[in-house]
């Protein structure tokens, strides 16, 4: 599992979720982002989609971490 910080949160992902990093970096701005990081915190995960309809989990951890995983639908 791969570390980094996205927006200043820290975020943990496998190489598959490569792709909703650049997303929630690149291509939202920071207000965008920081939604999906505060639905997780408020209710443990967030779900969301890029801009090619793959699909993520945003899930927040005990520690203060995050976690992003690629949902296969």
């Amino acid at each position: 599992m791969r570390e980094t910080r996205v927006r200043n949160y820290k975020v943990k992902y496998e190489e598959n979720a490569k792709e909703g990093i650049k997303y929630l970096l690149y291509d939202l701005d920071s207000e965008e982002a920081r939604v999906f990081f505060d639905q997780a915190r408020a209710h443990k995960y967030a779900k969301f989609e890029d801009d090619s309809e793959r699909q993520y989990t945003l899930s927040y951890n005990s520690d203060g971490t995050y976690t992003l995983t690629r949902r296969s639908y």
